[in-house]
């Protein structure tokens, strides 16, 4: 488990807290709630920016997951110590299956209208592999592609770090190159689009560890050049190619790099929004999906997307003090007692 010893970065959960925000209600809620754009859109270019491009901030995610990851399992080595393995699967689990499983269940239960809600895709789903199969991806809760995506980069992550410094490294090199040369030769431009989903995950995890081992020398970066590498990372036009190469290369490092050196981002409101971001992520599709069905098309626009935005937050808040923090404790516990058990039963 997690070593109480390393210190939490909590100005980078915050950051992991508004990127939820922008994809669920940025991207997602205002594509499903408000299409025909939000009041301020042609002078407020970060609006316009969110209802074409929001999508992107999940490769945000995977930047911040990498350099996480490596933060905590690296500063403390507890991969390497014997059951580490074990440990870090079942903490994995403890996080991030209680609310899925809800919320599985939920869409099963009022999404038979969906064609892609076969059982097939609901077993996918149910062992967070439908990345791996369409159209599971867009079966169920949607969204939650990336959270599959996440979990085999877990799974790559560990079995690395568990050889060793070298193995890592060139496991991260590997990853990140193979992410580079299919967006080179596949990549498209404009998006989403499902044919990169592995991809877009191994790069940016992989380029958040590469992160994390360089933290002492991009430390001393000015935060002015951080500052301009966020902007061309966000405003360069890459033609026919694909827009993941700036914004994952230069505009998500750079926030990230930034995010730790503004004291406001673990301020109170920003972690609280950061504690909640899986919810907010997990949740906001769901209270789309709802809305879409209970309001006529005529009421679409900046009060139903308000709405969302309210529910969404509200049902995050009871999300996780109801569901996340015990189904997550209850976890950890019977996992102490598993151990315990066997270490009675096979004493050294």
């Amino acid at each position: 488990m997690q070593s109480p010893a390393v210190a939490r970065l909590a100005r980078l959960d915050g950051l992991r807290g508004l990127a939820a925000c922008g994809v669920a209600f940025g991207y997602h809620g205002t594509n499903h709630l408000a299409p025909g754009g939000l009041p301020g859109e042609a002078w407020l270019a970060p609006l316009g920016w969110l209802r074409h491009w929001g999508w992107t901030l999940v490769d945000l995610f995977f930047v911040l997951s990498g350099y996480i990851f490596a933060h905590v399992y690296l500063t403390a080595g507890s991969l390497t110590r014997p059951g580490g393995m074990a440990d870090f699967a079942v903490a994995r689990i403890a996080r991030l299956w209680p609310l899925h499983l809800v919320l599985l269940l939920a869409m099963a239960l009022i999404g038979s209208a969906n064609p892609a809600n076969t059982p097939g895709a609901f077993v996918a789903h149910l062992l967070l592999v439908q990345a791996w199969y369409q159209p599971f991806a867009a079966a169920f809760n949607e969204p939650t592609w990336s959270i599959s995506v996440e979990l085999f980069c877990y799974a790559v992550f560990a079995r690395m770090a568990a050889g060793g410094p070298r193995a890592l490294g060139l496991a991260a090199a590997a990853a990140i190159s193979w992410g580079l040369i299919y967006l080179a030769l596949n990549g498209q431009p404009g998006g989403p689009w499902s044919g990169d989903d592995f991809a877009r995950g191994l790069l940016g995890f992989f380029l958040g560890t590469a992160l994390w081992h360089a933290r002492a020398m991009l430390a001393r970066a000015w935060w002015p050049v951080l500052a301009l590498v966020l902007a061309a990372g966000l405003l360069i036009d890459m033609g026919g190619a694909s827009a993941l190469f700036p914004l994952t290369l230069l505009a998500w490092p750079a926030a990230l790099l930034l995010a730790l050196r503004l004291p406001f981002m673990d301020g109170r409101a920003m972690v609280w929004l950061g504690d909640r971001s899986y919810a907010i992520y997990l949740i906001h599709m769901p209270v789309i999906l709802a809305l879409l069905h209970l309001f006529d098309p005529a009421a679409r626009g900046i009060g139903l997307l308000a709405l969302a935005a309210g529910l969404t937050l509200g049902l995050s808040q009871l999300s996780f003090r109801l569901i996340e923090q015990p189904g997550r404790k209850a976890i950890r516990q019977w996992w102490a007692l598993r151990q315990s058990a066997r270490t009675a039963a096979h004493p050294a």
